[in-house]
């Protein structure tokens, strides 16, 4: 069983890993979007970089691997669990586990030398989509309505993360949610913060990039193309 989960592990990495943002720039704009703006291969600079058709697709594609991760977990589990400690761990914490390592991939992608990704934030909620679509739900809303006000993709998106917490919190006290859940959602906070690092210090020096501003190939030193 314990080899079982090690499977899921593997398999939600190597689904994160597919750098969609990479090939569809390249197929719309003939771009490597890791030379342009952040660097980074998520919606985002893709949208400033190959335009509004490829970042929908790259949009939809990364929210597919976080999905597809919980998806394939549950034929690799089954009804099977082993127990650690207290707890049970069965199919739920193998697609919480699998979703986050589809988070890793994203972030840190095998095909592109474990750097040069994207941070994580449609995956996760392609993830959490398929393990509490309510939830991820909210957490849409919170994403639309905070990039509309504030116009920086990357506040939207952390505020998104973080109410998706907030609001499992008292699901988990009050309706006996299971902590998967809050462990799944509190992990892919804490991963979408880490990545947003240098755009919260751009934010906070005032200089972050809005929506709808291009990307510049100055803004990054170019890197060879793999």
């Amino acid at each position: 069983m314990i080899g079982n989960f090690v499977l899921v592990g593997v398999i939600g990495y190597l689904l994160g890993s597919i750098p969609f943002g990479l090939i569809i720039s390249r197929r719309f704009a003939k771009v490597d979007v890791r030379q342009y703006g952040s660097g980074k291969i998520g919606t985002t600079n893709v949208l400033r970089t190959a335009g509004r058709k490829a970042a929908a697709l790259v949009f939809a594609l990364d929210l597919l691997k976080g999905s597809a991760a919980v998806a394939l977990a549950r034929p690799i589990i089954g009804e099977g669990y082993f127990e650690f400690s207290t707890f049970h761990w069965g199919v739920l914490a193998a697609q919480v586990i699998a979703a986050l390592m589809a988070m890793v991939g994203h972030s840190r992608s095998v095909f592109l030398g474990f750097k040069g990704g994207g941070r994580g934030v449609s995956t996760f909620f392609g993830g959490l989509a398929a393990l509490l679509p309510p939830v991820a739900l909210f957490g849409g809303e919170v994403f639309i309505i905070g990039a509309g006000l504030s116009k920086f993709a990357s506040l939207a998106s952390i505020s998104a993360a973080v109410s998706t917490y907030a609001i499992v919190i008292p699901l988990t006290i009050l309706n006996r949610f299971p902590v998967e859940y809050l462990i799944y959602t509190l992990a892919g906070t804490v991963m979408i913060i880490i990545t947003h690092r240098d755009n919260i210090s751009r934010l906070w020096s005032n200089k972050e990039r809005k929506l709808g501003d291009q990307a510049q190939s100055k803004d990054l030193t170019p890197t060879a193309p793999s």
